[in-house]
């Protein structure tokens, strides 16, 4: 989900291969309902490219009545990715966006210097018994962007370029990638691409990045030798020439990466920095609760309750 429970990242497990730098093994937690696997960051590895969080949020079956209730929280110095297979959510944020996304849409909201909103699961959807299952990603924004003013688009399942053939369905979020470009505003150079192959298709990746990672939804794939299941993040050497097979089931993966920043960033609860300064003055904002006139907001029609700081 776009809110983290915990002041600081929960960082997962990672081990090394020598065909490929880094695998990440999320851990997973229980938000009340349904599970989370949080893949980064990791202990070696904070980012790939621009992404720094980034979470399998199920899969979750709710009864009638229930779903999810992520209230208004803030955000600084980021922007958030979601992206859903199955299910649907409700957003709202302080510019006065109100949002439905489905799967294979994205939602795509830009924090800059700051912006509060919520997820939920509709009214609507609550009258029958529902599914959830996607992934949430926040991408750290270059220092030259931190402080702009915040930002939403959405973009419909059409609009998002599809590549299909020799077994594989690549839907392409953001970014640029094998030729493609998605209409996603982008703040540093990035791909991100939804990759559905069948048994025994195979997917170069990208050679035109810095940095690479995939991470596995469902089935397995092969990568010089190696297999890796499900719930796997991979992050590659730059530069080497890398392709992917999918196992005898098939897969499905999430590939992302792009550009390096210029240094670490400053995690602390929803606020990413390049600065413990910014931190601060984010948390001293949302602490002094001035919706009317402070640095936050409350989104309309979503403003009787929030996350407080912890």
């Amino acid at each position: 989900m776009s809110w983290n429970p915990n002041l600081e990242p929960h960082c997962p497990e990672v081990g090394n291969l020598d065909a490929i730098e880094t695998v990440i093994i999320p851990r997973a937690r229980d938000l009340g309902g349904f599970e989370v696997r949080r893949a980064l960051p990791a202990p070696r590895r904070q980012m790939v490219g621009p992404f720094i969080f980034f979470d399998q949020a199920g899969p979750a079956e709710f009864l009638t009545g229930q779903g999810i209730d992520v209230r208004p929280h803030p955000h600084i110095g980021l922007g958030t990715v979601t992206y859903l297979y199955e299910g649907e959510f409700e957003h709202r944020d302080s510019l006065g966006t109100h949002q439905m996304i489905y799967p294979g849409e994205v939602n795509w909201m830009v924090a800059g210097q700051g912006v509060t909103h919520s997820e939920r699961t509709s009214a609507a959807t609550r009258r029958g018994e529902s599914k959830l299952f996607g992934i949430q990603t926040w991408m750290a924004l270059p220092e030259s962007h931190e402080d702009r003013a915040a930002s939403f688009e959405h973009h419909g399942k059409a609009a998002l370029p599809l590549l299909e053939g020799e077994g594989k369905q690549v839907r392409l979020i953001l970014g640029s990638a094998w030729g493609e470009m998605a209409p996603v505003t982008m703040y540093s150079e990035t791909f991100y691409a939804d990759v559905v192959l069948q048994p025994g298709a195979k997917l170069p990746l990208p050679d035109d990045h810095e940095d690479r990672g995939l991470y596995i939804t469902q089935g397995s794939i092969e990568i010089a030798g190696d297999t890796f299941e499900a719930g796997r993040m991979m992050v590659f050497r730059p530069g080497d020439a890398t392709t992917v097979t999918a196992g005898p089931q098939g897969a499905r993966l999430m590939a992302l990466g792009g550009e390096t920043m210029n240094g670490p960033r400053h995690i602390w609860w929803n606020f990413v920095a390049s600065s413990k300064e910014k931190i601060e003055e984010a948390k001293a904002a949302w602490a002094a609760g001035d919706w009317q006139h402070g640095r936050f907001q409350l989104p309309p029609g979503d403003d009787q309750e929030f996350i407080p700081l912890p």
